[in-house]
């Protein structure tokens, strides 16, 4: 455990200090780009305007054999593409790995002024955030890099799901989780192979009707109870939590409601793992257009975010001006890069 007085502190001289406040971003979906496929990686800008996170994957997907070519093709992505609001990530390759070394050092020093965020794959417990929270201000260190580099962990074994909370509290340097169902599931031994989503085998049954009528028989979410923990360590520590990847590219229904249950349940993004998804995204995690305006309304009615004012018969205060505000920011940069939804918020 960091002891509260040194929680903030910078873990080597000359490194950037923690953020106190994660950044307020837009991150509906975040979206992954194989960078060992030279024509993918050479629609890295004109992707950019259309998702909220570029991602570079080197971990799973990508063949042993590819990931040198994945790594040095992020570090020639990242250096040739404007990525403009779009947020700049990479999965590195877990910990235990024989890559997942030189993927921090070579991509950090090549181009950590421009990465946002490093997804880092199998996370057990606090100490390997630790570890790479370490490393990562050694190398910011080394490399005059201004602005920290956050840290965003998957949870994808049982035992990572045991330690959510300690991970979840870790570092100032955590940005968020995301749910791995598909390791998550051969770590618990499920029995599914799919990622993400119900299955047809896990329900409940109605009760036995009196006239012995066939009995209803209702698919249930084999994820709703880690999404529910990962959420409540998210929100106690005041970083993001994330839905994972939904497997199906051929059923853009199911992926809409994993998406809305994950966001219903307080999730604020999700991966999209192909394009059809991305409009999903889009339709799911942006902020509600009622939402938004009355947000405005409470910005609106309290410029300096002091004092209180009533708004439709409810006393609104500095910690509903916060909740707006953050509502209101976000709608503001989604505005920016989407007319359409600019019109409907009023911004």
């Amino acid at each position: 455990m960091i002891v509260p007085s040194a929680y903030y502190r910078p873990l080597a001289l000359g490194a950037p200090a923690p953020f106190r406040e994660p950044p307020v971003r837009v991150e509906r979906m975040i979206h992954f780009v194989p960078p060992h496929v030279e024509k993918i990686r050479a629609r890295a800008g004109d992707l950019a305007r259309q998702v909220d996170v570029v991602l570079g994957n080197l971990e799973d997907a990508v063949p042993a054999d590819a990931k040198e070519a994945a790594r040095s093709g992020f570090i020639e992505m990242a250096k040739a593409t404007d990525f403009g609001a779009a947020g700049l990530w990479i999965r590195m390759n877990a910990l235990d790995s024989p890559w997942a070394l030189d993927d921090v050092i070579e991509i950090v020093g090549a181009v950590g002024s421009k990465l946002d965020v490093i997804m880092l794959p199998k996370v057990e417990g606090s100490w390997d955030i630790h570890y790479l929270d370490r490393l990562l201000a050694q190398l910011e260190a080394r490399h005059n890099i201004e602005r920290p580099i956050m840290i965003h962990a998957i949870l994808e074994t049982a035992q990572g799901v045991m330690n959510v909370e300690e991970i979840a509290a870790a570092s100032p340097r955590m940005h968020g989780m995301s749910l791995g169902p598909a390791d998550l599931a051969a770590s618990r031994r499920m029995k599914t192979t799919r990622v993400g989503g119900g299955h047809p085998g896990y329900g409940v049954l109605t009760d036995k009707g009196e006239d012995g009528a066939a009995r209803p028989f209702y698919q249930q979410d084999l994820w709703h109870y880690t999404i529910a923990k990962m959420v409540d360590a998210c929100a106690a520590n005041n970083i993001k939590p994330f839905y994972g990847p939904f497997g199906d590219f051929s059923d853009g229904d199911a992926c809409e409601s994993q998406f809305r249950n994950a966001f219903l349940m307080g999730c604020v993004g999700a991966w999209t793992l192909h394009p059809s998804q991305v409009e999903i995204a889009k339709r799911v995690f942006s902020p509600d257009v009622e939402e938004v305006k009355f947000a405005k309304r409470i910005v609106d009615a309290m410029p300096d975010g002091t004092g209180a004012v009533m708004l439709d018969g409810k006393m609104q205060d500095d910690a509903t001006w916060k909740q707006a505000k953050v509502i209101v920011d976000l709608a503001r940069q989604i505005a920016d890069r989407e007319p359409e939804l600019a019109e409907r918020y009023g911004l």
